[in-house]
């Protein structure tokens, strides 16, 4: 254990964080090509050396017969293969490429299963923009939804696409291509089985591949039908003039997103569309420049190539300052924990104190600026976002883990540790937990949702994070134990109601499935800790005893565990093929039991499987 104490304190950087690699789905990079091939800046951005080492990256996670899945562990995709194609094609790769013929195998691939007309949905709207693919082969995404009330269910700013189909919704209203060039021609012949110019567009929007798709929760003829209803109507004054107003509101909640993220955005899907929608609108404007100086934060680089991240990150290959951002609050809030646990204070204390100055200057001060709530925003004061104060967006168990990081700061010699956070935002921090516990931050309830592109990620409800909530209850637990008066009646209400709610959502067999960061099940069965914190035990607790069954159940012979991510789009447990078992699961089934009396370990919206580096450092010294 010290020798790995040791060494993980050796990765730490300069300003207290712990950098890795947070990426893993293949979908991420093709849309930042595409998009810097049709601004115009591809060279500027991924100069020849760049281009290699994007090329690197595809070549070594492309499977045999030529396909890539949506995560680099996956079965055939063509969410991703078609996409991936067009990037090789892009970076100036030939037709047939030049390892192992990767442009002709992935071309095979995705033809023998139909042609790109079968993509799914989020994968029909990046051809559209480009130029290889009609907008009437897509869903629907009528700009004027954004004028609804807000106080409707269906509103898309209460859920996940306002970051994602805004700017979606604003290309598809502008029905904006890129320039057609003479790749942009030769992609055209080389994707589809049919000549581009005979293809029924409308025929083919509600056509998926059977391999690696799901298809929308709503029924095609109900999508169809209600384009075909509204649009006549829309395209005709004076409700033609709903199109303005609507592209005009978009556009401010965009810039409105931008300034408070400091360009950052919410992530990499949202990043790139919503830098095409500034540069749409202003080729020259400050906006789409801003965009651009972001872009290497997001980069990369790795022995299997150049990536883009889940969020962004610090990279040694381009000249970044030490203050970059990434996965940051994500994983230190969960490694610092793992070198208290140790109990090696006296040994890694300047390790300790600069993880924990890097948590309190990380700590949002202040809400967004403006009107946010007319944006559809949240107060986020007191709050830790993904990565650090910067990218302004409050997530929920970033704040519970970063408040238990100061809290348990708080206990420890200000002479070894640094100074303790002051109590007032200390209590910012239980304030806006206490505050979001009140909404539903994704809804299932959008149109938008229900017909476009989670057929790509995910399938079924998406409602109550279990994580979160086991995340609060430890933070707050250990917050009453400090500050006993602050806010008890609403806070001991609200442990009171997460335990309940946790033993509740437990499957009959004692699993609880968390497919949303963690694969999966075994993930899952350390929210004993949770309980554990609030006073449940073995003995006390039903849900406990089952959670122990299911782990002493699963052990492998060699006394270790391992969970294949299988487990987190089928909603089943199923352990790693070969009787393999891993150092994190391992970690996380024995977090579990304690507390009831390097396969690919992470997952974002229970399908897009992700590579947390820091787990297999961190956990196994939990």
């Amino acid at each position: 254990m010290r020798r790995a104490a040791h060494f993980f304190a050796a990765l730490q950087a300069s300003n207290g964080h712990w950098p890795a690699e947070s990426a893993g789905a293949l979908y991420f990079l093709p849309p930042l090509v595409m998009c810097l091939y049709i601004t115009d800046h591809l060279d500027g951005v991924f100069p020849g050396e760049f281009r290699k080492e994007i090329l690197h990256y595809l070549y070594c996670h492309q499977n045999e017969d030529g396909e890539w899945g949506l995560p680099i562990e996956r079965h055939s995709s063509m969410f991703s293969t078609t996409p991936s194609y067009i990037c090789m094609r892009i970076i100036r790769e030939g037709r047939d490429g030049d390892r192992d013929n990767a442009c002709s195998r992935a071309r095979k691939w995705f033809r023998d299963q139909g042609g790109a007309t079968s993509i799914p949905s989020w994968g029909k709207t990046w051809p559209s923009i480009f130029g290889l693919y009609d907008w009437l082969g897509t869903n629907p995404m009528p700009l004027e939804i954004w004028l609804f009330p807000s106080f409707l269910s269906v509103h898309p700013g209460l859920c996940y696409c306002q970051s994602v189909y805004m700017p979606m919704s604003y290309l598809y209203s502008k029905r904006f291509v890129g320039p057609i060039t003479p790749l942009v021609l030769e992609l055209r012949e080389e994707l589809f089985l049919q000549s581009y110019n005979e293809i029924n567009w409308k025929e083919v929007r509600h056509l998926y591949a059977k391999v690696g798709s799901r298809k929308p929760l709503l029924p095609s003829s109900l999508v169809t039908g209600s384009d075909v209803r509204t649009k006549p109507i829309l395209n005709r004054w004076p409700f033609n003039k709903l199109r303005q107003k609507a592209l005009e509101l978009t556009m401010k909640h965009i810039h409105c997103e931008d300034e408070n993220s400091q360009y950052i955005t919410i992530g990499c899907v949202e990043k790139i569309l919503w830098m095409l929608a500034c540069w749409v609108e202003d080729p020259n404007g400050d906006y789409f420049k801003k965009h651009l100086a972001r872009i290497p934060d997001y980069i990369w680089v790795a022995e299997d190539g150049m990536k883009m991240q889940v969020k962004i990150q610090v990279q040694s290959l381009i000249n970044l300052p030490s203050n970059c951002f990434g996965s940051h609050e994500w994983d230190i809030g969960f490694v610092l924990q793992a070198l208290l646990a140790c109990n090696m204070t006296d040994e890694i204390g300047p390790t300790l104190k600069k993880g924990h100055e890097f948590v309190k200057e990380s700590q949002v001060k202040d809400n967004p600026s403006g009107d946010f709530k007319s944006m559809n925003r949240h107060i986020s004061k007191g709050s830790w976002t993904f990565s650090d104060q910067d990218h302004g967006l409050q997530v929920f168990d970033c704040t519970a883990e970063g408040l238990k990081c100061c809290l348990l700061f708080s206990t420890m010699p200000p002479d070894i540790v640094g100074a303790k956070m002051e109590p007032k935002r200390l209590f910012d921090s239980v304030n806006i937990i206490l505050s979001l516990v009140k909404l539903v931050v994704y809804q299932l309830g959008s149109l938008l949702d229900s017909q476009n592109g989670w057929s790509c990620y995910f399938q079924g409800d998406l409602t109550n994070y279990v994580g979160c909530t086991a995340s609060a209850i430890q933070a707050l637990v250990f917050f009453k134990k400090l500050c006993p008066e602050h806010r008890k009646n609403e806070i001991d209400n609200f442990i009171a109601n997460a335990v309940r709610f946790i033993e509740d959502i437990q499957m009959p067999d004692g699993l609880w499935y968390y497919g949303n960061w963690g694969v999966c099940f075994i993930n899952g069965s350390s929210l004993c800790f949770s309980l554990a914190a609030a006073g449940k035990t073995y003995h006390n607790c039903l849900a406990i005893p089952k959670t122990v069954e299911f782990l002493l159940n699963s052990q492998s012979d060699d006394g270790r565990w391992g969970e294949s991510y299988i487990s987190c789009p089928a909603k089943k447990y199923t352990p790693l093929g070969g009787y393999r078992s891993n150092s994190v699961h391992t970690a996380w089934a024995l977090i579990g039991l304690l507390y009831s009396g390097q396969e690919i370990n992470g997952v974002f919206l229970r399908n897009c499987m992700l590579h947390y580096a820091t787990f297999r450092n961190t956990f196994p010294l939990t």
